[in-house]
C-alpha cells in the first residue's frame, strides 16, 4: 500500500488536467461528452493527493459503452462501477505510452448521477468558500499524518465534513445518508 501524502495545492495540477482533458477531447471528438476536473486538485489552494479525478460525463448509456471501449484501446482496465451507481471507473498502467500527465483517477459518469453532482456540489462550495478550503485542507492534512497507510480511515475520517458543505449546498438528507455509507471504512 502506498502512503497517503497530502500536499499544498500545486498550480501545475491545472496543467495536467488541461493535457488530460486535451487527449480526452480528441479521443472522443465524435462524442458529446464533458470533461470535469474534480476532486481536491482541481480546487485552488485546497491541500490534496497529487492525483487527478477526472469525470467523463455522458448523456446516455450507449455512449458510456462507447467511450469505455475507445478508453480500453488506448490501454485502460475497466473496473466495474466499484459499487457507485452510475459511474464507472478505469485504471492504467503507470507506463501507459498514450498517457503524458499525472497520476489520475477517470470515472465515466451518467450526467444524472448522484456521484457525479456530489462532485460537482462540492467542487462548487470549495471554490466559492476560502475557509472550507482552509478547514478541509487542516483535515486532510492531520487524517493523512493519522493513517498514513489507511486509505480507507482517510476517506471516512473527511466524510462528516464533506456531507457538510454539501449539506451547505443544499443537498437532502437521503443523498448526505448514501455518501456517509459509501464513504464507510470497509
Amino acid at each position: 500500500m502506498r502512503k497517503i501524502i497530502v500536499e499544498p495545492y500545486n498550480p501545475v495540477w491545472k496543467t495536467e488536467f488541461t493535457k488530460a482533458q486535451l487527449f480526452y477531447g480528441e479521443l472522443l471528438s465524435d462524442i458529446d461528452v464533458e470533461i470535469e476536473h474534480v476532486g481536491s486538485t482541481s480546487v485552488e489552494g485546497l491541500w490534496a493527493k497529487p492525483i487527478l479525478d477526472i469525470d467523463i460525463v455522458v448523456k446516455n448509456t450507449k455512449d458510456r459503452d462507447i467511450v469505455i471501449a475507445r478508453l480500453l484501446e488506448v490501454g485502460y482496465t475497466h473496473q466495474g462501477n466499484l459499487g457507485v451507481e452510475g459511474r464507472e471507473a478505469l485504471s492504467y498502467e503507470e507506463d501507459n505510452r498514450h498517457i503524458t500527465w499525472m497520476k489520475h483517477h477517470l470515472y465515466v459518469c451518467m450526467a444524472d448521477c448522484e456521484n457525479l453532482w456530489n462532485h460537482l456540489l462540492l467542487r462548487r462550495h470549495l471554490r466559492a468558500n476560502p475557509s472550507a478550503v482552509k478547514a478541509y485542507s487542516e483535515l486532510k492534512s492531520e487524517l493523512a499524518k493519522k493513517f498514513p497507510n489507511d486509505i480507507d480511515a482517510y476517506v471516512e475520517g473527511k466524510t462528516a465534513l464533506i456531507t457538510q458543505f454539501l449539506k451547505d449546498e443544499g443537498m437532502d438528507s437521503e443523498k448526505l445518508v448514501r455518501i456517509t455509507e459509501i464513504n464507510k471504512k470497509k
